[in-house]
């Protein structure tokens, strides 16, 4: 079983997940793993670790970082294209689908995408025990990213599965509210979200900005957001290694880790509870918008 520092009270984990969820909701997990640039093999193996973690302890749905099996911080173009997979038939998609059907779950990841133009993506997919369900490629690219990756054009997929609504972002999507607000507005009843959170800097017992962004965007838009952030230093990049589930209210139901640890979180959701918007009896976080007046 993987190693943290919190007690369980404050973060639910596979080890002290009882080993059905409760009637009426669904168990959601995220997968914090270690990952290293160039060690694909190595990547895929520890994200298959994590699975079956959190298969064991009763998930339906997995969520695992960004960018699983490549690795994050490239060098260049050229290990980024060395390292890239089709999402058809390449060896995340294989792998993921195989323990989808094999353990009946959902999984949602990221991968370095080439697509069928031969464009590097910085993509996630859900497949579930039929398959390859869903697509997505991050829009808001971070940093160096725009360097390696084009960024995708195309709206969040939702995904009507077996055990909810899904929505797919990656990482620094969730940081625009107008890309967050295009999910929720779907029908999402949870927001799967592989990210990479790079460490930095702030005030001694602040939470991590990231995670903020996180609840907030649940909140505005009641939903739930499942954020699997990573872990271990990375040719000199620390992690927030943040990973975090989140209601609709906008509060942790496990995590944020915090704990720069390989771990598997895990929460009994509700997801039913993301299809009433109403915030009171008066109002009702989506009819309530103006948008006519909000202009650009």
């Amino acid at each position: 079983m993987t190693d943290d520092a919190q007690t369980a009270a404050e973060e639910p984990t596979a080890a002290d997940a009882p080993t059905a969820a409760d009637p009426g909701t669904t168990r959601v997990a995220v997968a914090q793993v270690a990952l290293a640039v160039g060690r694909p093999d190595d990547n895929l193996a520890a994200a298959e670790r994590a699975v079956r973690e959190a298969a064991a302890a009763g998930a339906r749905i997995v969520v695992l970082p960004e960018l699983v099996r490549s690795g994050y911080v490239f060098a260049d173009v050229a290990e980024a294209a060395g390292l890239a997979e089709s999402t058809a038939d390449g060896p995340s998609v294989r792998a993921w689908s195989a323990l989808a059907a094999e353990l009946d779950l959902v999984i949602v990841g990221g991968l370095c995408e080439q697509d069928a133009a031969g464009v590097l993506r910085n993509s996630a997919v859900l497949v579930d025990p039929s398959g390859l369900r869903a697509v997505y490629r991050k829009a808001h690219l971070w940093d160096r990213e725009s360097e390696v990756f084009v960024p995708g054009d195309d709206a969040p997929p939702v995904v009507d599965t077996a055990v909810g609504r899904i929505g797919l972002l990656v990482c620094y999507d969730l940081e625009f509210p107008e890309w967050v607000r295009l999910v929720g507005l779907a029908g999402a009843d949870l927001i799967a979200a592989p990210t990479n959170w790079p460490d930095a800097p702030r005030p001694a017992g602040e939470r991590p900005m990231e995670v903020v962004r996180v609840q907030a965007g649940a909140g505005a838009n009641r939903v739930f957001v499942a954020a699997a952030d990573r872990c271990g230093t990375e040719r000199g990049v620390d992690w927030v290694g943040g990973s975090v589930i989140v209601d609709p209210d906008g509060w942790p139901l496990a995590g944020p880790a915090q704990s720069g640890r390989s771990t598997v979180l895990v929460a009994d959701c509700r997801l039913d509870d993301a299809r009433t918007k109403a915030i009171g009896p008066r109002n009702d976080v989506h009819a309530d918008r103006r948008s006519e007046i909000y202009g650009g």
